[in-house]
């Protein structure tokens, strides 16, 4: 066989076209035509696979194919074997090359293995990171000095899809003592426009101490209340029973969308939400003295003491700032709500801090994808930041012993240990 007969192909030629992907699945009659051993999706895989262990064997020789400093250089190619691969997409057979001295050891699919998902992994890794398409092929490109499509990407990342759906219906525990209810916002095109959507995140607390995310549910523009309650009621659908302490901010309509479903539980409005809405209505000058009278009322050690320090706040500051103290008082059922239970739990209600922190964790994520293209491609990312996020969720809330000793006195007769 002629030297020009055995060179390999070029990365365009190894790499189908997005065209022939598309005869590809116009082909497909079947989900096996998708996902089986010899579907399109496997075929992709081992085409990048391939690729990939061509790389490693020209590092581990030193030159490339059919340069001059290969010659005589003491090792050299020797062909290749098929092996056989089970991924994710199914079973499917690459073409590994080998060397004459037989010591090439391939790192992107091991010796002795054929169960591997790493490739996989890897790019659903750095799409989990925010990592664009782009930015992932240059990765790649960098490390292994191959080529992936678009087509190939999207493929490998659109399989979790079905983990997301399973993610997002899965059956949730009974009791909640305590939960927080928050949106974050990002742009998403719908129609040739772009538009700025609420995604709505529950953050559950169990009976274990366990923090968990229930879902994520993309909403249909800005934050609604009209939209929690189809939030609230898909909770009750999953399985949740009652739910103790829902912590939220004074999203108007809130309240109502939570007890329309969960009528005993507790509503405990964001002192820092509410804080900062009193703020926008105070002159910087006055700021300072303000907050300190403010500190009296939050900071209280009890309810009694809380409601007469308000009433000195409204008797100083009302006739100056009539909006942003008549807040405190219209509100104040809902805002008062922890001073009827212990600082351990005080601590963790009075703020929806804990679903806005996680929030920060997802924008350090979306901010590299500055418009979404379809409500699935938000829930996919969320869903793989979340589940980096929750690797670090492995230990109960602290003192949740003694603080579950306290919600079970104070809610015996709905919490049975």
């Amino acid at each position: 066989m002629s030297e020009e007969k055995r060179k390999p192909r070029n990365i365009q030629e190894v790499m189908p076209s997005a065209e022939e992907v598309q005869r590809e699945l116009s082909k497909a009659k079947s989900m096996d035509d998708f996902f089986g051993k010899e579907g399109i999706f496997a075929k992709l895989f081992a085409h990048t696979i391939e690729e990939m262990l061509e790389t490693e064997l020209s590092e581990h020789l030193g030159y490339e194919p059919y340069e001059v400093k290969g010659r005589n250089s003491g090792n050299s190619r020797n062909g290749r074997y098929g092996k056989k691969l089970r991924t994710s997409a199914g079973e499917t057979t690459i073409q590994v090359p080998r060397d004459r001295k037989g010591d090439f050891e391939p790192q992107v699919v091991k010796k002795q293995v054929a169960n591997t998902n790493e490739l996989e992994d890897k790019i659903i890794g750095m799409y989990a990171k925010g990592m664009s398409v782009r930015n992932i092929q240059d990765t790649l490109q960098e490390l292994y000095g191959v080529e992936v499509s678009p087509t190939t990407l999207s493929a490998i990342t659109d399989k979790v899809w079905g983990l997301v759906e399973e993610w997002q219906n899965r059956s949730l525990a009974n009791i909640y003592p305590i939960v927080y209810l928050d949106a974050i916002h990002i742009k998403l095109r719908r129609e040739s426009k772009v538009e700025t959507i609420a995604v709505y995140t529950v953050l559950g607390v169990d009976v274990e101490g366990h923090r968990d995310v229930l879902g994520h549910w993309v909403g249909d523009g800005s934050e609604s209340s009209n939209f929690w309650l189809s939030v609230i009621t898909d909770l009750q659908t999953r399985g949740v029973q009652d739910i103790f302490i829902a912590c939220m901010d004074g999203l108007s309509g809130f309240k109502e969308a939570v007890l329309a479903v969960f009528p005993h539980t507790q509503i405990q409005r964001c002192i820092i939400h509410q804080i900062r809405n009193s703020l926008k209505y105070i002159t910087w000058t006055d700021r300072k003295a303000f907050m300190l009278d403010l500190k009296t009322v939050y900071q209280a050690p009890t309810r009694e003491s809380a409601e007469a320090n308000l009433r000195q706040l409204a008797e100083k500051w009302a006739d100056k700032y009539a909006v942003a103290i008549r807040s405190w008082e219209n509100n104040w059922e809902d805002l008062s709500t922890f001073f009827a239970y212990p600082s351990e739990i005080r601590r963790l209600i009075y703020t929806t801090n804990s679903v806005e922190g996680y929030h920060r964790q997802l924008r350090k994520v979306t901010k590299a994808k500055s418009i979404f293209p379809t409500p699935e491609a938000v829930r996919k990312l969320l869903f793989l930041a979340n589940r980096d996020i929750l690797k670090k969720w492995i230990m109960p809330i602290q003192n949740w012993p003694l603080i579950l000793n306290q919600l079970v006195i104070r809610f015996e007769d709905r919490l049975m240990i």
